[in-house]
């Protein structure tokens, strides 16, 4: 289980990404596609089109991490668009656990009091 502090911000790509690209390629879809600042300390989440795979993109301030994590089987449950052609969501740490854990939130709904601003 991955922890992040309440202030951290949190972008999803909506669109299916090619899971090959490593560092240059997801600074060119985090620029271009998102048109966020890769500096900006957020971290930046994409998948692939079936949803067996997220890779994430960070700047810790000293450098760039990438993260993956690929499922042995079943899917990410991916937050669905508000718009039809809304290219990220923002989620909070919260949400962005309960996404990398499995958890369905398409029925789900949090409570006013659990929701940060």
């Amino acid at each position: 289980m991955l922890s992040f502090t309440g202030g951290l911000k949190v972008f999803v790509a909506m669109e299916p990404c090619d899971m090959r690209k490593g560092f240059e390629g997801l600074h060119a879809a985090i620029s271009e596609r998102l048109k966020e600042d890769v500096r900006s300390g957020a971290l930046f989440v994409f998948t692939n089109k079936r949803h067996t795979r997220l890779k994430v993109l960070y700047f810790d301030g000293t450098g760039l991490w990438l993260m993956t994590k690929r499922l042995e089987k079943g899917t990410f449950c991916w937050p669905r668009a508000a718009e039809e052609k809304q290219t990220k969501l923002r989620l909070t740490p919260e949400a962005f656990a309960l996404l990398t854990d499995g958890i369905d939130m398409h029925g789900a709904k949090p409570r006013g009091w659990y929701e940060r601003g």
